[in-house]
């Protein structure tokens, strides 16, 4: 089962970046749930800017702490630079 990290944008501008082996139903708790991250149900709606899959737990968790260590410019950098046409 692949593993989908992903970055969100929430409501008041901040981003917010997770790991989940089912994107959907992650996504709907983010922004529907009492089950969503605290962080994102008081930023209501979320919107998904950049997703990647990966095998494994392990992977996909190493490549989220990756990406938390970014700072909020090198993720928006990586995020417009990740969407533009090859």
């Amino acid at each position: 089962m692949p593993h989908t990290v992903y970055i969100l944008k929430c409501s008041d501008g901040s981003l917010y970046v997770g790991c989940t082996n089912n994107f959907e139903k992650r996504i709907k708790e983010h922004n529907e749930s009492k089950n969503g991250a605290h962080y994102t149900k008081i930023r209501r709606p979320v919107v998904v800017v950049h997703t990647e899959e990966y095998e494994t737990l392990q992977e996909g968790r190493k490549r989220e702490a990756e990406l938390k260590r970014l700072t909020r410019e090198e993720k928006l950098k990586f995020i417009f630079t990740a969407t533009l046409p090859k």
